[in-house]
């Protein structure tokens, strides 16, 4: 069998010296290795949390190391990261065992060094100095780069902002869509019941459930078409959408497909869904699920939704767009995110709007046009509508409401904190002329 740890500490070297999504890295890394259950529970835990609390961690070496940290080397600093994650996050892991572990996967020659950082630190107490300048001190103590920090309170204040970094209750609930093609809400829930979990209908959508079983355990479910993951931001979006039996709708940025398919259901599985991406070796994500759910009206095409498509001009009675962002909503379950420059965000508006003004010409009039994005940036979100409905006076805002969901000039931002889903943003728009 594989060693957790070792895994862990691969993927974190890979994570800082080349482009490496964590997502992506963890699905890689799971479908090649020999792992336990445990184990395999184990290798995500610590890949993810060191990646989230990197700051803190490297903070916290500063203070115990002679050597500046960007001298140590990548594979010795992410071992004592490793050390650091178990020693201060972990309640099963003994002291030693977390030590002794994580000395071994240094290089010889640095071993001594590391052990050293970490046995300091355990004489210590295990105690953590902050700085004592506010913003400064929750920068560290959540691992959110300051400029991040500074987005985040010009967009939504002093008092959000300290709220929105410092959530960090993933849970351990699933957010499963149900296939009503094939399947009820009740029938799942029962079964999740009898396998012994505690499921619960989402107060968002009555084809969600919320539950407390690993991934694992409901892959059955999955793989007969029963059902599949969606976040229930995800899913209210889709369902704003307003897809109905018979509609023709456009997903122009559809990949990996969980709206197409939740539109789909919505539809009854009548009508027609063209589903299109920039990336082709992608749409065979959609092809594989569709046919997995039983869905048989969605066609997939490669398309720059950018570039205009004669052929589709007002051909639609429904458009989504969700359209490529910076992803700051969803920074608790791909926490690598939140260390990218702010300056990588800055061309992304733009080409949501080229994307948005683009798309809209393939709304028939009395159609509808949905905007949404993972991200809460102010910038990729509600200036980018405001905009648009400023420069096209043949669109309107249309309201909807899903739950405790009630938009307001027909958007929505669901912040996690407050909602318990990823971060996301949401706009219904009414083609009017």
């Amino acid at each position: 069998m594989d060693n957790p740890r070792k895994l862990a500490l691969l993927s974190l070297v890979k994570s800082d010296t080349q482009e490496c999504y964590s997502n992506i890295e963890i699905n890689t890394v799971l479908s090649r290795a020999k792992l336990e259950k445990s184990d395999a529970g184990l290798y995500t835990l610590l890949y993810l949390g060191v990646t989230e609390k990197r700051m803190l961690l490297d903070h916290i070496i500063g203070k115990h190391s002679k050597t500046p940290v960007e001298k140590i080397d990548v594979e010795t600093l992410n071992a004592i990261r490793l050390g650091l994650y178990q020693l201060i996050f972990t309640d099963r892991i003994p002291d030693y065992s977390a030590v002794d572990e994580s000395v071994s996967l240094c290089p010889k020659r640095s071993r001594g060094f590391a052990n050293a950082i970490l046995r300091s630190f355990l004489r210590a107490g295990k105690k953590i100095d902050l700085p004592s300048e506010k913003w400064t001190r929750l920068s560290i103590e959540y691992s959110v780069p300051i400029e991040l920090i500074n987005l985040l309170r010009d967009s939504y204040g002093d008092d959000a902002c300290e709220k929105i970094i410092a959530f960090e209750d993933r849970g351990n609930e699933l957010s499963i869509r149900v296939n009503t093609l094939v399947s009820s809400t009740e029938e799942l829930m029962a079964e999740l019941k009898k396998m012994g979990y505690e499921p619960r209908k989402s107060k968002y959508a009555d084809d969600i459930i919320k539950c407390n079983a690993p991934i694992s355990e409901i892959k059955g479910f999955i793989d007969t078409g029963k059902a599949f993951i969606q976040d229930e931001s995800s899913r209210i979006c889709s369902k704003a959408v307003g897809a109905k039996a018979g509609d023709r709708v456009a997903d122009v940025c559809a990949c990996p497909g969980g709206k197409t398919f939740s539109m789909a259901i919505d539809m009854e599985n009548k009508g027609e869904i063209f589903a299109s991406d920039l990336h082709k070796n992608k749409l065979s994500l959609i092809e594989k699920g569709a046919k997995r759910l039983g869905i048989d009206i969605v066609s997939v095409r490669e398309q720059n939704a950018k570039e205009r498509k004669e052929e589709y001009l007002s051909c639609f009675d429904k458009v989504l767009c969700d359209v490529p962002c910076s992803g700051l909503g969803v920074i608790l379950k791909k926490p690598d995110i939140k260390y990218k420059s702010i300056d990588s965000i800055t061309s992304l508006p733009q080409i949501q709007y080229d994307i948005l003004s683009n798309c809209s010409a393939y709304v028939k009039v009395g159609g509808t046009l949905v905007y949404s994005t993972c991200t809460i940036c102010r910038a990729e979100n509600e200036s980018n509508i405001l905009r648009f409905l400023e420069e096209n006076d043949g669109f309107v805002p249309v309201d909807f409401q899903m739950g405790e969901v009630k938009s307001q000039n027909g958007m929505y931002t669901f912040l996690p904190h407050i909602t318990g889903t990823d971060g996301f943003f949401v706009a219904k728009l009414k083609r009017v002329k």
